[in-house]
């Protein structure tokens, strides 16, 4: 959400950053629109200052027997006046608010310039790339062949865009969501959260999702949302709330299912496990100081990356530009893993700093110590990771030329001690 004062303060500024995000102006639109709605205020304000005056001239009339009758009349009008006032009032504020909820974060500074992919800029290669002795295949021919990974029955039982994976495949899934909920909370600190898989439309406007993104969104029939990702519950727990300064920044994580549409994906990943309905994600969330954010950016960002170092999977780090990032992000970090079966970098995490984007969205605030006033916190969050990319990783990048797949060896206690995942009988 977007402060109006700020936008007054320096339009230009405000329609620039739009520009870098490949939007249209709207400084002008909006402050015509706040200009005829504080109009509005003032009209009513007047009115119900006459108001006031009438009834006490009725007051001292009536004290002093005199007839008041023309005071009551125009009392009586200026009721319906008050009315008039306070419905266009309402009517230019929801006008106003449906625009501001409906326009993203803006960049910051740094960000890279660019519309789409091709201006994110990569700040860093990490591990190396196996060398292979034979062509290595993509994770739905690894896992299929191993009689574990199961797109036709989960088509059967949901349809397109589900998986249904069996026995070690099962079990490789559990592990890596113990494994990493143990890293972050047992070395970086976060609080593991268990929360709500369905959420209201005021926690999903919180964190940007609704109203731009609802067809993005799975709605259940008493208007629940099921969370695309944990970011989204994790991150409104400071809603509504005054924190104290010396409680932040506060950090948790949670391992969840994730649920998204994915209507403007079509044609996209159709087969294999890259972009499902479902999917399972360790979430990283930080609600932090507005001096500590950027330090606090780039340390989430490197908890992300332990997790890759740890499971000996190489990537890459990417900034990404001002246009390709999502609505509620000021700046952002993706983590693309190394995939040999597709011969490319693939997403799997994105680390974000908000700003204080969402915590006004959300009317989250902090009071700083023996001051009396509030400041809006700074928000992030990230993938700790991606539960199926990081499977799907380990599948491509772990694979021998016999079908197996060996596991990295800070899994195998997560996975009972078993070494290699062998085609199922």
């Amino acid at each position: 959400m977007h402060d109006l004062r700020a936008i007054r303060e320096d339009a230009a500024g405000f329609d620039r950053s739009l520009a870098r995000r490949g939007l249209p102006a709207r400084a002008a639109e909006l402050l015509a629109l706040d200009a005829e709605r504080r109009a509005a205020q003032t009209r009513l304000q007047e009115l119900q200052s006459r108001r006031n005056e009438l009834s006490q001239q009725i007051g001292r009339a009536k004290a002093k027997g005199e007839d008041g009758a023309a005071l009551m009349a125009e009392v009586a009008a200026l009721k319906d006046e008050m009315e008039d006032a306070a419905r266009t009032e309402q009517a230019l504020a929801g006008r106003l608010d449906a625009i501001v909820a409906a326009i993203p974060n803006l960049p910051a500074p740094e960000v890279p310039e660019g519309l789409d992919e091709q201006g994110n800029v990569e700040l860093r290669r990490v591990g190396q790339q196996r060398s292979f002795g034979f062509a290595p295949k993509q994770h739905f021919e690894i896992g299929e062949a191993l009689g574990l990974m199961d797109f036709e029955t989960a088509a059967k039982l949901a349809g397109a865009r589900f998986v249904l994976l069996k026995g070690p495949l099962a079990r490789l899934e559990r592990a890596l969501a113990a494994f990493m909920l143990d890293l972050h909370t047992g070395e970086f600190g976060y609080q593991e959260v268990l929360p709500p898989f369905l959420v209201n439309t005021t926690t999903m406007f919180g964190t940007g999702q609704l109203p731009k993104f609802a067809e993005d969104q799975f709605h259940t029939t008493d208007d629940r949302w099921l969370i695309p990702t944990a970011e989204v519950p994790l991150t409104n727990i400071a809603a509504d709330g005054i924190l104290e300064e010396a409680s932040l920044p506060l950090r948790f994580t949670a391992y969840t299912p994730c649920f998204r549409a994915e209507a403007g994906a079509a044609g996209r990943d159709t087969r294999g496990m890259i972009r499902q309905h479902q999917f399972s994600k360790v979430e990283l969330v930080s609600i932090a100081h507005p001096a500590q954010s950027e330090p606090e950016h780039e340390r989430m960002t490197g908890c992300a990356e332990e997790v890759l170092k740890r499971l000996g999977l190489p990537y890459r780090v990417m900034a990404l530009c001002a246009g390709d990032m999502g609505f509620s992000a000021r700046k952002t970090y993706d983590i693309e893993v190394w995939l040999p079966g597709q011969g490319a970098y693939r997403e799997i995490s994105s680390c974000s700093n908000c700003g204080d984007f969402q915590a006004r969205r959300m009317k989250a605030r902090f009071r700083r110590a023996g001051e009396k006033g509030t400041q809006l916190p700074h928000t992030l969050n990230g993938s700790g990771l991606a539960i199926g990319r990081t499977l799907v990783a380990i599948l491509e990048n772990y694979q021998e030329a016999d079908g197996r797949v060996r596991l990295p060896e800070a899994l195998r206690p997560y996975m009972n001690g078993l070494e290699v995942i062998a085609a199922h009988g």
